[in-house]
């Protein structure tokens, strides 16, 4: 059964400045078995963010503002039926602590996938990973980047 879409949440990889990554880690890394991976039956992302700022799909989805049962990923536990996942390569520096690690192209292709995104739902709220969580992704300030990007008000996600 379908559910309303209310959230876009946005993620980081958690690798390294400048570290490339490709769909096949992001699976590898959420579907295969412990301790290798997750060991999750599905990804954890719709769509991920290279360095260049190319989008690519990692999870089918049909574009509606439904969330069916097949388009689910396990992005954030509790809201993962409600919401769509992106999540940009980066997201820690050498020492592996959280840093904005977006590049230019990162940060551009992200503004307009929000954007974009927004125009197309305008009831959704945008939220990072770690308003859902005590956790650092996706190491930046989520609510408010999407102010200085001149998102409106009700589509910022602030966490009570």
């Amino acid at each position: 059964m379908s559910k309303q879409l209310k959230y876009l949440i946005i993620h980081c990889t958690a690798t390294p400045d400048g570290r490339k990554v490709t769909s096949d880690d992001i699976r590898r890394w959420h579907l295969s078995p412990q301790p290798e991976g997750r060991g999750w039956s599905r990804v954890g992302y719709t769509d991920m963010i290279h360095l260049d700022g190319r989008v690519e799909r990692l999870a089918p989805n049909n574009e509606d503002d439904q969330v069916d049962s097949w388009e689910i990923t396990n992005g954030a536990a509790g809201v993962n039926g409600v919401s769509r996942h992106i999540v940009y390569v980066g997201g820690i520096d050498r020492f592996m602590r959280p840093k904005d690690t977006r590049t230019i192209s990162q940060f551009n292709a992200l503004k307009k996938y929000v954007r974009d995104f927004v125009k197309r739902f305008p009831f959704v709220k945008v939220a990072g990973h770690n308003q859902f969580y005590t956790k650092s992704c996706p190491s930046f300030n989520v609510p408010l980047w999407l102010r200085q990007i001149g998102l409106n008000e009700k589509n910022i996600y602030e966490t009570k």
